[in-house]
């Protein structure tokens, strides 16, 4: 006879402190992804000069407004960092039982503790650290800030997965990992599109300049492909909605939805600034959206 496995128990307020922290650095991350943005959109990635950490020099810069940004980028990032290793930090105390009576046999209605996915976004956080050094220090080229925002987003997801997931939780399924692929690299083709200055290379919608397939230069046919990607998974998330019939799947169209509706305004209207952002900021809760609907 097989003597039953022992592993700690854990509370449920213990288990509710972890999924609370988990939620508060997801969400600090999708706002620091949205100061990114502004970054980006208002021409303040250099706002603290090629320093880093310091901001042009100084821990307490002077705060002119691209400086602000800048500097606000920074802190929200500082404050996510706290964050993801404070949760990393809860989630080895918890695994190694502290505070809780060791011993208990596996059974149903027990918390146990997490799993290890706190640490993967605590190592994200250091990929995402060191981007962040590099893009200043090379001067804001296009793939580092691309890579940046990928990072950000992959955070993003493990940070909600460390909330949601539980033990005994069902697994993906094929046509919902499907989506959040798409999703993942029509947002890596949004941030080419645009750390590229291909936004404006094709105007009119939902077609390019009037066309079904682009005559121009290398920009139009990136900001083609970004949109080719949007409406592919457009149709995507409506046929998954549909054939799961999942609730989750439906959050996920209507977030698609508004994304496509937001682009559509943003490039009829010339791009302005407050688009721009909320295009960044609908675009990175279509990515959350997703991520908790396979779940």
């Amino acid at each position: 006879m097989v003597a039953p496995t022992t592993r700690p128990y854990i509370s449920a307020p213990m288990t509710r402190r972890f999924t609370r922290l988990a939620w508060t650095a997801a969400t600090f991350t999708y706002l620091l992804v949205i100061l990114g943005a502004i970054v980006r959109i208002t021409g303040s990635g250099l706002g603290c000069g090629e320093h880093w950490p310091l901001c042009n020099g100084k821990l307490l810069p002077p705060l002119d407004l691209p400086t602000m940004i800048e500097y606000g980028h920074r802190l929200a990032a500082a404050a996510v960092s706290g964050l993801v290793t404070a949760l990393a930090a809860y989630a080895w105390w918890l695994r190694q039982g502290a505070g809780s009576p060791k011993g208990v046999p596996d059974g149903p209605g027990e918390r146990f503790s997490p799993d290890r996915t706190a640490y993967v976004a605590l190592g994200l956080l250091v990929v995402q650290v060191l981007l962040g050094a590099v893009t200043v220090e090379l001067s804001l080229p296009p793939w580092t800030v691309i890579l940046h925002l990928g990072t950000a987003m992959l955070l993003l997801a493990t940070l909600i997965v460390a909330a949601k997931l539980t033990p005994g939780a069902a697994r993906p399924t094929r046509a919902g990992l499907l989506a959040l692929g798409l999703g993942f690299v029509t947002v890596l083709f949004g941030a080419l599109t645009a750390n590229l200055g291909a936004a404006s290379a094709c105007l009119g919608f939902p077609l390019c300049n009037g066309q079904v397939v682009p005559a121009g230069n290398y920009l139009q046919h990136i900001h083609w492909v970004h949109r080719l990607l949007a409406y592919t998974l457009f149709g995507y998330v409506w046929w998954w909605a549909l054939r799961s019939k999942k609730r989750g799947a439906w959050y996920a169209v209507a977030l698609v939805t508004v994304q496509v509706a937001v682009a559509a305004a943003m490039v009829l209207l010339a791009l302005p600034p407050l688009l721009q952002a909320a295009h960044v900021a609908v675009g990175a809760a279509v990515w959350g959206g997703l991520v908790l609907a396979i779940l």
